[in-house]
Formats: structure tokens, C-alpha cells, sequence
């Protein structure tokens, strides 16, 4: 929140080039704190608007980023570079398809982040369901960042203590449980509690660098393998037919750009929804390109054998590997507080909102509450960490609730855009159009449940 204002980063100025993950911080601020004017407001002169191209490299970097990783575990799952592929391609017709509504249904009602929209089409209900939703989702991909930091901390310290990685834990210094905590006390904390973030955003930018080098080396590996990498199996089709579902979780997971992407088309030099509907094809091709790199050349590499974590599946001591652990590790010590700040913001909205009072009668309490917040909110993602190891687990659960920002809340703006629209006849292309939201509503539905039932019933109790 800037000074005296409550706002969050809200100069037009920082959009040009500001693409990185450090600005995803303003695009989920909650609809209590107030943000830039309104459209009508703020682009009449157009400047430090986002051109086109711009727009198209924030959304590629918003979809991209740690999820990659689990990618070739995806494929294993559904069975195949056909199956996840395929897979990967039916999904994105609707996941391009949401981004567009949300466009659409921001510009009918003149609101510029994704609760905003769902809270203004589809009423109150949606709209603090959709606030909880961010918060929890941001919560799990807080606890799946420090899991990532143990992954990778476990492999990093095996190579330089010079012993087995069987034995890696043996001295308390190396143990994962330390490990995890010191780092999340010294460095995520602190860079946790401050009321702003835009000075992460030149760290965030090298941390880009890193999930493109991770991308670049599981495929280099691939085509030029070390002779000890070598396959166990490589499946060709899926064990059940409802083996293909549980690769779900991470595509959603992975996709997931549409609560950054209404800010975004706000910010551009012309909003308009058919300029956006290109942009949103570009920047999903692109993000379609790198996670199906990584997902099958990782999945080759390895067959079914592959790690949920497919960095864990490379030996310790490879250097090109392990330096993209460390460029792994500061993508998530940098996204760590600004999901956190995310999250954050939407429960301070939360809270405003239910007690009835603005920012600005209520900056006596804030800083005692944002510390509250902060410290309680590390402390759980913290202990939850410690004690789920394995990132499957936590991505099979907060992919599916990506699926509701996918799918389901776009969907229900759909359906409550057109039928506020007064016609005295309603033309086949409306119809088709509320057909399109039911569908995308039943297929989120499906997807949610069927994913979280997995993890609840089968993963969290195995």
C-alpha cells in the first residue's frame, strides 16, 4: 500500500517493463483497498500504458514459474506425451477462453482485478467465495514453495558435504526440517512483513531468468543424456482412463494467470477484448511451448520414475542441475512474500469489509495486524511444510481450486453478463454464450471435486 492512499504499486509507469512476478502483488489486491481510478479515469492519455507485446510477456511470466516442475510427473500421470499433450490442448481452449471473459465482463463493468469483476457480475456470494478462494490458494502455493526449497536444499547440500545422498541427513545441520526453517526465518520472513514489495520486483526479474534456465536445462539434458540417466519405464497410454485427471491439478496449476490477467488488460494502451483475445493466444502458446519442453523432455528422461519434483529425479552433484536448484530456490524466496502479501490483502479486505471501515479510519490497528497476519501465516505454511514433504500432495490440492479460477468464476461472469442484458429476443450466439459459461461452470466443478476428493481420500491419507 503506497503512503496516505492504500494503494498498492498502482504507477502506470512500472507496467511497461515491470513483467516480473514482483508486480503480481497488485494484481490481487483486494476490492477494499482502493487501486488505480477507473478506466474512464486513467486512459485518456494513454501514457505508461501497456503496448500489446507488453502484455503479452506479463501474462506469459504470470503463468510461468515453479509449477513447471511437476510437469513431467503430469505426464507420467496421463500417461504419455500423446496423453498429456492432448490433454494440455483440450484444456487450453477454455483456459484462453476464460481469460477473454474476464476481459468481457471487466469492461461491462468497469472494474479492474478479478474479485472486483466476479464481485460486481455475480453479487456478493461469489464474490467473498472468490476472495476465500484467492487466500487459500495462495496459502497452499506458500506451503508447495517451501517444500520446493527443501527439494531443492536437500540435493544442493548432498553435493557439497561430499557424502552419499542416503546419508545427506545424517548431521543436524543438513538435516531438511532445519534447513527449511532457517532459511524461511532469515530470508522469507523478513522480506514477509513490510507493508510494500515493490523493492522485490529486480530480484523477481533474475528469478524469471531461472525458471527459463530450468526449462532450457531439462531439455539440453535430455537431448544430450548423461549415461547414468537413463529411463525405467516409459508409458504410452494411461493405466485407467481416470489416471488422466490427476494430471489436472498441475496443467491448472501451472496455467493459472487469470486473477493477474483483468489488471492487466486494464493497463493496456486499447482494452478491447478482440486485441485481448490475441494477446491471451500468444502469451498461452508460448507458456503451451515451455511447459510441454519441460514436461516431455523431463518425462523422457526418466519414464515413470520421474520425481513429483523432476529436479529431485538429477544427481546431486550435476552443476548445470544445481545451479538451476539455486535459481529455483530465489524464484521462491522472492514469489513466497508476494503471494503472501496476496493473500494478505485479500484477507485485509475481508476484514474491512465485514467491520464496515476504510483504510484510512483504520491505520492505528493496521500495522499490528498486518504483523499478526504475517507472523501467523508463516508459522502455519512453515509447520505444514515440515511435515508434507512431498509437493504432489499440496499442488493436487490448490490445482484444484486453480480450476475455479479457470473455469468456474469465469463461467458464473458469463452466464450473469448475458443474462442481465435486456432483448426482447434472444439470438442463437447468446444462447451459445450461456451454454459456454454452464459448460466451463460444470467442467471447473468436476475438475475441483474430482481433484481435491483424489487428494483428500487418497493422497492425504496414504
Amino acid at each position: 500500500m503506497a503512503q496516505g492512499t492504500g494503494s498498492i504499486n498502482s504507477d502506470y509507469k512500472d507496467w511497461e517493463w515491470s513483467a516480473d512476478a514482483g508486480e503480481r502483488a497488485r494484481l490481487l489486491q483486494s476490492p477494499s483497498v482502493e487501486t488505480v481510478p477507473k478506466s474512464g479515469e486513467s486512459q485518456g492519455n494513454g501514457l505508461g500504458a501497456t503496448s500489446a507485446l507488453g502484455a503479452v510477456f506479463i501474462v506469459v511470466n504470470a503463468a510461468l514459474g515453479a509449477g513447471l516442475l511437476n510437469f513431467p510427473a503430469a505426464f507420467s500421470m496421463a500417461g504419455g506425451v500423446a496423453a498429456g499433450i492432448a490433454l494440455q490442448m483440450c484444456m487450453l481452449i477454455f483456459i484462453i477462453g476464460g481469460l477473454v471473459i474476464l476481459a468481457y465482463c471487466s469492461q461491462a463493468s468497469n472494474e479492474r482485478t478479478y474479485q472486483e469483476v466476479v464481485w460486481a457480475v455475480c453479487g456478493k456470494v461469489p464474490g467473498v467465495l472468490c476472495e476465500v478462494a484467492i487466500a487459500v490458494y495462495t496459502f497452499g502455493t506458500c506451503i508447495a514453495f517451501l517444500i520446493i526449497i527443501g527439494d531443492q536444499e536437500d540435493k544442493i547440500i548432498a553435493a557439497l558435504v561430499t557424502e552419499p545422498e542416503e546419508a545427506g541427513n545424517s548431521r543436524w545441520y543438513t538435516d531438511r526440517k532445519f534447513t527449511i526453517s532457517i532459511t524461511a526465518f532469515l530470508l522469507i520472513l523478513p522480506l514477509s512483513i513490510p507493508k510494500e514489495i515493490g523493492f522485490q520486483k529486480y530480484a523477481s526479474s533474475l528469478s524469471v531468468i531461472g525458471t527459463w534456465y530450468v526449462t532450457a536445462v531439462i531439455i539440453i539434458k535430455y537431448i544430450w543424456p548423461d549415461k547414468e540417466l537413463m529411463p525405467v519405464e516409459i508409458p504410452t497410454s494411461p493405466s485407467t482412463w481416470t489416471a488422466v485427471f490427476n494430471a489436472m491439478p498441475t496443467i491448472c496449476f501451472g496455467f493459472q494467470c487469470h486473477v493477474s490477467s483483468v489488471p492487466v488488460f486494464n493497463s493496456m494502451k486499447q482494452p478491447e477484448v478482440k486485441t485481448w483475445g490475441a494477446v491471451v493466444t500468444v502469451a498461452m502458446v508460448i507458456a503451451l511451448f515451455v511447459y510441454t519442453g519441460t514436461g516431455v523432455c523431463g518425462f523422457l528422461t526418466f519414464g515413470a520414475g520421474v520425481e513429483q519434483d523432476v529436479l529431485l529425479s538429477y544427481p546431486s552433484n550435476d552443476i548445470p542441475v544445481a545451479l538451476a536448484r539455486a535459481f529455483i530456490i530465489l524464484c521462491v524466496l522472492t514469489s513466497y512474500p508476494i503471494l503472501h502479501f496476496c493473500g494478505r490483502a485479500v484477507l485485509e479486505g475481508l476484514w474491512l469489509r465485514y467491520t464496515g471501515v476504510t483504510v484510512e479510519e483504520d491505520v492505528v490497528r493496521e500495522r499490528r495486524r498486518r504483523l499478526l497476519q504475517t507472523i501467523s501465516w508463516f508459522l502455519l505454511t512453515l509447520l505444514l511444510a515440515l511435515f508434507i514433504p512431498d509437493i504432489g500432495k499440496v499442488i493436487s490440492v490448490i490445482g484444484g481450486l486453480a480450476a475455479c479460477f479457470i473455469f468456474v468464476f469465469p463461467g458464473l461472469c458469463l452466464i450473469q453478463a448475458k443474462l442481465s442484458e435486456i432483448q426482447e429476443t434472444r439470438a442463437i450466439s447468446w444462447w451459445a454464450q450461456v451454454n459456454y459459461g454452464v459448460f466451463m461452470v460444470t467442467l471447473g466443478a468436476f475438475i475441483f471435486g474430482q481433484t481435491t476428493a483424489n487428494a483428500i481420500f487418497v493422497d492425504l491419507t496414504a
